[in-house]
């Protein structure tokens, strides 16, 4: 019977008003911020989104999936910030709030732009901590995707340095015979040595070594190609053409044949061409030999117009001479676009020349007029300290050049020592016997150092776990606001136990006052019934007439003293209820003095501390 009253109690707890101690109804009304449950739902979403998957456990409390998915989201996020964030399930009070601040310390130093408290992460604030979950998951997404590209080069890299794909294992197996192919067909096209000139054959000019150069190989180069670019380029009408074209066949055929003359039949190691060789034809400088053979061109012409002196001759030479010409414009024309491109760049260096040197005097122009202005301003009264701002600037431009001379110097002098130290590095072994052994003693001395230096950082190493492991002990021990923080939760804490202990109460106050007015109804409807049944009985004589008041009177009776057991109790209730309220109101009193009191100490404290501040900055 009690459970059933005690259950129809808690469900009328919101569904009708509650009563207190003096009879009085109360409205309790419970409410949730819809808010703040939107925010955790988002806050979990966008974690679930990130990969933290332990959000959606629901025998979570939302505090260790909030906290849980912070450090989560701080440990992918790569970044060192030298800081223990270990997080714990269902941890103590003193955990969290350590949790909690290392948290809002390491934010910053992430360059987090938003700001927020331990204690709103420990009031479970969803609205303040949605914007900062929500950096922290971007920050980690954008982390693994650099990471993911990395750790992908990477496993490519490792993959090829011990496997290959069908496509690489092809082009192995086709690279050896393309190598060979390629090395067959230089091997059959490359120059070969016909002819070798004698060591003692010397030649006056540049255009001669290259020809007979050439010729030593094979290749004949000369008027013969420069008549057909020159047929190809311009057909130039006249008489006695094609006889120009036959002579000057004849005479290069002659040139040929007096260089090869002076040419030996190459032996069997000397049929190929030498690196030497090509490196010195290709080293001639292309402009020198052609302005070279442009001369000697112009001045076999004048020579050959000198020895035929008829029109032939005549209009040979001048066609020799258009040509000529020809030549020097195209390549007049071809150097052109280079010295173009050199007078942009000359031009270009020119021009920031001239700006520069425009503002290197505007800024001497504007330097004259601050002088002006700074002498103008001169008086007896700062002229010392413009003499000696003076004194100072020039002091500055002194200390500058001997800076530059000094940083001269040192590269000279560095310049010095290297070579010195080449030179004796060279030398080193060539030393003494009293040098070996002082190098050796050197280095032994050098290894024992270095051995102390690996025996001092392992005693260094030990005594960091050691300090990191008395520092873990004492965050261990609360601190003054850890137990300022406690002392708060303990009252919370007992507040909340203190109201449902009230409420209890007046539940089971409610139920024993409902269960008198039960009985009491239950027993005076059964009064009523019973006088009801007996009425008619009792007035059918007088004698049952009689004996019906008289128990009519004993029921008056029996209802009468039930009512003075009633007004007794109620009185002790009051009774009681007004010594509680007198000793409610000393302890209230008590309380004020005890405040008071507090206050007081701590004023007198202050200024305890502040008077032993006096007598230690005197004593100092």
């Amino acid at each position: 019977m009690f459970s059933e009253a005690t259950k129809k109690a808690a469900t009328a707890r919101f569904k009708q008003p509650a009563t207190d101690a003096e009879g009085q109804e109360i409205e309790v009304d419970i409410r949730e911020d819809e808010e703040q449950n939107v925010k955790l739902r988002e806050c979990i979403e966008l974690l679930l989104a990130a990969g933290y998957f332990r959000a959606r456990i629901k025998g979570l409390s939302s505090f260790d999936k909030i906290i849980g998915g912070l450090t989560w989201c701080i440990q992918a996020s790569n970044f060192d910030v030298d800081v223990d964030l270990l997080f714990q399930e269902n941890s103590t009070i003193g955990q969290k709030i350590a949790l909690t601040e290392k948290i809002v310390a390491v934010l910053p130093r992430m360059k987090c732009p938003h700001r927020i408290e331990p204690h709103q992460i420990q009031g479970l604030d969803f609205i303040h901590i949605y914007p900062v979950i929500q950096w922290l998951v971007k920050l980690s997404i954008a982390t693994k995707e650099e990471m993911g590209d990395y750790i992908r080069a990477y496993s490519e890299s490792q993959f090829n340095k011990k496997h290959t794909t069908p496509e690489d294992a092809e082009f192995e197996s086709r690279k050896q015979s393309a190598i060979a192919s390629i090395g067959s067909v230089k091997e059959t096209y490359k120059a070969q040595r016909r002819y070798r000139r004698p060591q003692n054959v010397l030649y006056s000019d540049e255009e001669t070594q290259v020809h007979t150069t050439l010729l030593e190989y094979g290749r004949r180069y000369g008027l013969s190609r420069a008549l057909k670019s020159e047929k190809e380029e311009k057909k130039l009408p006249g008489v006695g053409g094609e006889a120009k074209e036959v002579d000057l066949r004849a005479d290069e055929e002659k040139r040929i044949k007096a260089l090869m003359k002076g040419l030996q039949a190459a032996e069997a190691n000397e049929m190929f061409v030498s690196t030497s060789a090509v490196g010195s034809i290709v080293g001639l400088q292309s402009a020198e030999i052609q302005q070279m053979a442009m001369e000697y061109e112009g001045k076999r012409a004048d020579l050959e117009a000198g020895k035929k002196p008829d029109k032939a001759a005549g209009a040979q030479a001048h066609q020799r001479t258009v040509a000529s010409l020809q030549k020097q414009i195209g390549m007049q024309e071809k150097k052109c676009p280079e010295a173009q491109v050199k007078h942009d760049e000359l031009h270009a260096l020119y021009s920031a020349a001239q700006q520069k040197l425009e503002e290197v005097e505007s800024y001497g122009r504007k330097i004259a007029e601050e002088m002006e202005k700074l002498n103008q301003l001169e008086t007896d009264e700062n002229k010392g300290v413009l003499q000696q701002l003076r004194a100072l600037v020039a002091l500055n431009q002194n200390l500058k050049k001997q800076e530059q001379q000094f940083k001269a110097y040192c590269k000279d002098e560095k310049t010095r020592l290297e070579e010195a130290i080449a030179r004796l590095e060279a030398e080193g072994g060539e030393g003494s016997a009293e040098e070996k052994e002082h190098i050796a003693a050197l280095k032994e001395h050098y290894l024992a150092d270095q051995q102390r230096l690996q025996k001092i950082k392992a005693l260094l190493a030990r005594k960091n776990r050691e300090t990191a492991l008395l520092q873990r002990k004492i965050d261990e021990v609360p601190s003054r606001a850890e137990l300022a923080q406690y002392q708060r939760r303990f009252i919370e804490l007992y507040d909340q136990v203190s109201s449902t202990l009230t409420e209890t109460r007046q539940f089971y106050d409610l139920y024993n006052s409902l269960e008198d007015q039960k009985t009491s109804m239950e027993k005076e409807a059964s009064i009523i019934t019973s006088i009801h049944e007996k009425f008619e009985l009792g007035m059918s004589s007088e004698k049952n007439k009689e004996s019906f008041l008289k128990q009519v009177e004993e029921i008056l009776q029996v209802i009468k003293q039930d009512r003075e057991r009633l007004e007794r109790r109620c009185q002790d209730e009051k009774s009681q209820r007004d010594k509680l309220n007198t000793a409610y109101l000393d302890l209230v009193e008590k309380q004020r003095t005890y405040y008071k009191t507090v206050k007081d100490f701590q004023e007198e404290c202050s200024k305890n501390e502040a008077l032993l501040a006096k007598v230690k900055a005197k004593a100092g």
